[in-house]
């Protein structure tokens, strides 16, 4: 490809120049005037002394004003740093320093936070509202150029969760962006009528690749919601008449478990997409028969920007399973010795193709770590491959529980008890044990009005699986941590005290 993402706004705002480009309640913005606001923002970012290469923060949930501000920095040929709204101080200031950003854009509802963080990193922070913002780009002259940066030059850096140490700036290039978002529109057959459901955070690699750039591309419309609320999605995909839902297993359980459900209009869904984490069955089946839509299930990662595998909407589905890998795309199995694995057995995914990170900002050991010679992305997950090439995840690395010298991958777990009417989210962790290392436990969510004991549901896996398998240890809770996509933080589960008893483990 080799040139400006930005220069896919501009195209689009050519080619569809009156069509919504973005919806945010009763605010339509055209592809014209978001190419135009864009053009603005570059402006403004140079009158600020923003140049080519330099990093500029965004601190923005899912508004219009995200978008504006992102093709701005990338026409102005900046590097774009998504932060998460919901950071504090201490997480903002890490973030700010390792970019070594030059400005920080942060939504005004952010702004106690915010202002502290870019004051301790010496950042310059401004502060964003619909009208403020508004009233800047009106106060320059659009810029209707667009820096010139090759495919390989970094666009965005995106700071991974740092569930394993601190967080690590992905480096991804407009090449990896591009080429993603354009073999993404072509599986999903995304054409300018249609309507994308934008409630994954534009600051993660799943909303921004699968949500914005992907719409830029195909002249789509995405309805953006900041915060994602099941009865608020069904009235927006009614009113909106959304055609593309995506989205992660949470919401999907969400929408299936809102008890009016059936009083909201959803018949204009073609398509469900999911990603982020692994889809219930259950769920997935659930889902399906109440909306009468399929839910194509994939696999990605911020180092790979994020897509890697999908279940085509053209060829055979595998309930359960990623995949196939995308259009340009390969991925392989191997054991801890880089070995490739034999079909059905279980290794670790490796990924090599455009959408694979440049590398980690200023760490190139962690980087020479993750992408190993040949260009193979080491992604941590384990999965294995069926005789015709679809992949079925089987756990994080880091999340197999290993008892008493035998691997319980905490999917398999959590599956089983997804099958119990009663629940309604579970996470399945490990529980150091002094005997057996780490001891299995479950912690479930039940569905409003059913009722469950810790023994019936451990009963109801202990018929399912091996013995050395089922959740020694239950507990309930009124909700489960998640992050700003809804995804499940394992890290984030309290164990609650004196759990752990003798007869635990027998």
């Amino acid at each position: 490809m080799g040139e400006n993402l930005a220069r896919n706004l501009v195209q689009a705002g050519r080619l569809h120049g009156a069509r919504p480009a973005i919806a945010h309640g009763a605010r339509i913005i055209t592809y014209e005037r978001l190419a135009d606001l864009s053009a603005r923002a570059s402006r403004l970012l140079q009158v600020r002394g923003v140049g080519e290469g330099d990093r500029v923060a965004l601190m923005l949930p899912n508004v219009p004003e995200f978008a504006v501000a992102l093709y701005g920095a990338l026409r102005a040929g900046a590097i774009a740093i998504p932060v998460n709204v919901m950071f504090k101080r201490r997480e903002i200031v890490f973030q700010l320093r390792d970019s070594e950003a030059r400005l920080l854009l942060a939504w005004r509802d952010c702004r106690e936070e915010a202002e502290a963080g870019a004051r301790e990193a010496g950042t310059e922070c401004l502060l964003l509202d619909s009208e403020g913002y508004s009233r800047l780009l009106g106060s320059v002259e659009p810029d209707p150029g667009v820096s010139v940066r090759g495919g390989a030059d970094t666009a965005v850096i995106l700071y991974t969760s740092g569930t394993t140490g601190r967080p690590k700036g992905a480096e991804l290039s407009h090449d990896n962006l591009g080429s993603n978002a354009a073999t993404f529109r072509h599986m999903l057959d995304l054409r300018s009528h249609d309507i994308v459901f934008g409630a994954l955070p534009l600051f993660h690699s799943f909303g921004q690749t699968c949500g914005l750039h992907t719409s830029v591309v195909a002249g789509a419309c995405l309805s953006l919601m900041p915060r994602f609320d099941a009865g608020a999605a069904l009235e927006l995909i009614q009113r909106d008449r959304v055609t593309v839902f995506e989205g992660v297993p949470a919401m999907y359980a969400a929408l299936l478990n809102h008890p009016e459900h059936r009083k909201f209009d959803s018949s204009s869904l073609r398509l469900c997409v999911s990603g982020a984490a692994p889809l219930p069955l259950e769920v997935l089946r659930g889902f399906e028969a109440a909306f009468g839509c399929p839910i194509l299930e994939g696999y990605g990662l911020s180092e790979a920007s994020p897509v890697v595998s999908f279940n085509r909407p053209d060829r055979v589905r595998k309930p359960g399973s990623i995949g196939l890998p995308i259009d340009g795309v390969e991925m392989r199995l191997v054991d801890d010795g880089g070995r490739d694995v034999p079909t059905g057995v279980v290794g670790e995914i490796l990924v090599r193709g455009p959408n694979v990170m440049k590398g980690y900002w200023h760490q190139p050991q962690a980087s020479a770590e993750a992408v190993i010679p040949g260009g193979w992305l080491r992604t941590g997950d384990l999965a294995r491959m069926d005789a015709d090439g679809y992949f079925f995840i089987v756990d994080r690395k880091k999340d197999v529980i290993i008892r008493g010298g035998y691997n319980v991958y905490a999917r398999e777990i959590e599956e089983v008890l997804y099958e119990h009417p009663a629940v309604r989210e579970c996470a399945v962790v490990a529980v150091p044990h002094p005997r057996v290392g780490e001891e299995v436990g479950a912690v479930v969510v039940l569905k409003p009005g059913s009722s469950a004991t810790p023994d019936e549901l451990r009963d109801f896996v202990k018929e399912r699986v091996a013995p050395y398998k089922y959740p020694r240890l239950v507990w309930f809770a009124a909700d489960l941590p998640k992050g700003a996509q809804g995804k499940i933080l394992k890290r984030e589960i309290e164990i609650p005290p004196g759990l752990l008893t003798p007869a635990s483990s027998s």
